[in-house]
């Protein structure tokens, strides 16, 4: 186990203008599970590959357990990857395939012999060791790649996107699995994937990337809740929260088919304003059972999901398209005019020219000295 310092670090490939990961900044608890997020392109494999001593930083510094790695080759750093291919030998025994690292390091046959037992018990493939990878199937080759892994007993593990090859059942069985062996194992561990959901549902920390730059790092319920901007507010959360530009006037917010009351805290955040940009997640907007004059979004219904528990449905509110979560006893079809609403509590507040956050939920007025 260790603790990883990121100071400063950035990557820029030769000719290109600009970097692929920029003033990157990060340290992380003793066992900490560490989730970096973001779309294609953002950074996040680089950063990894950073760490793991496969790509050569450009600026700042890497540290392991308070060694400076800078220059240091990836198999002196005691760190093991899980990468999205199994890259499983296939002439090899499941057996074979974790032991294979311990080999070339010239560990005594008992001492390999127990480790890779050990793993094994732990990952629950016993009964696989003397099978070769291709009679398993997607899911027991994962944990065959974890297991080879484990056996290192490295102090970080560095897992890139370990999960995209399976199917939809399999990830959240695998997820699951994961977040239990990180439990057990308590090795500090870096995790990169595109979805965010996986992010939330196994992230101790989450730092969400976009263009190379670091958004924001954050636990998945201040993300969630008092996200820094409208990328990470509209990047977490499924489905994505709907954003509406309005005008200000009197503790108001309004648009075209829309206005919405204000709160206190509300009203002092945007002082001084003309406009706003309103953020609302679909499963704050609600089909009221009584008229609310107050705080009303109307508009024409032109997709309804039901999906059993709830239903959610997207309205047409002036020009934006709102995605809206209803209870499954509310009955709208196709075309119908409806009106939504939110409570004011519930409102998420961005400046339109910067985009940065001015309120989230729960706590209030956000504080960007925290982010």
């Amino acid at each position: 186990m260790a603790v990883v310092e990121l100071k400063n670090v950035g990557k820029q490939y030769p000719g290109a203008d600009e970097l692929a990961v920029e003033d990157f900044n990060l340290v992380t608890e003793d066992g900490e599970f560490v989730v970096l997020v973001g779309p294609s392109g953002c950074g996040k494999t680089t950063t990894m590959r950073m760490i793991a001593g496969l790509e050569e930083h450009t600026q700042g510094a890497i540290k392991i357990g308070g060694r400076d790695v800078t220059g240091v080759a990836p198999k002196d750093r005691d760190i093991a990857m899980v990468f999205q291919s199994y890259a499983l030998y296939p002439h090899m025994s499941v057996r074979d395939n974790m032991a294979f690292s311990l080999k070339l390091k010239k560990y005594g046959k008992a001492d390999i012999k127990k480790r890779v037992e050990d793993a094994a018990e732990v990952l629950g493939i016993t009964n696989l060791l003397d099978r070769k990878p291709r009679a398993l199937s997607g899911g027991q080759r994962q944990r065959v790649a974890l297991g080879r892994a484990i056996v290192r007993q490295p102090q970080v593990f560095l897992m890139d996107e370990p999960l995209s090859n399976l199917d939809a059942k399999l990830r959240v069985d695998m997820r699951a699995e994961i977040v239990k062996l990180h439990r057990k194992l308590g090795v500090t561990t870096f995790y990169v994937t595109h979805d965010q959901t996986e992010a939330m549902t196994m992230g101790q920390r989450i730092a969400v990337m976009k263009d190379g730059i670091v958004q924001q790092i954050d636990t998945p319920n201040n993300l969630y809740q008092q996200p820094s901007n409208t990328f990470v507010a509209g990047f977490i959360g499924t489905p994505a929260m709907n954003f509406l530009d309005a005008n200000l006037s009197d503790g108001r917010a309004s648009g075209q088919d829309f206005g919405i009351t204000l709160d206190e805290t509300r009203r002092q955040a945007v002082d001084g304003l003309g406009r706003v940009r309103i953020g609302i997640r679909p499963e704050h907007l609600h089909l009221p059972e009584a008229k609310t004059p107050e705080s009303r979004l109307t508009g024409t219904v032109e997709v309804v999901e039901p999906l059993g528990s709830h239903t959610m449905i997207q309205v047409k509110v002036g020009e934006s398209t709102l995605t809206a979560q209803i209870e499954p006893h509310q009955r709208v079809a196709m075309g119908d005019t409806v009106s939504l609403t939110c409570a004011a509590d519930r409102l998420y507040l961005f400046d339109v020219e910067t985009d940065n956050a001015l309120v989230g939920i729960d706590n209030g007025q956000y504080d960007e000295q925290a982010a």
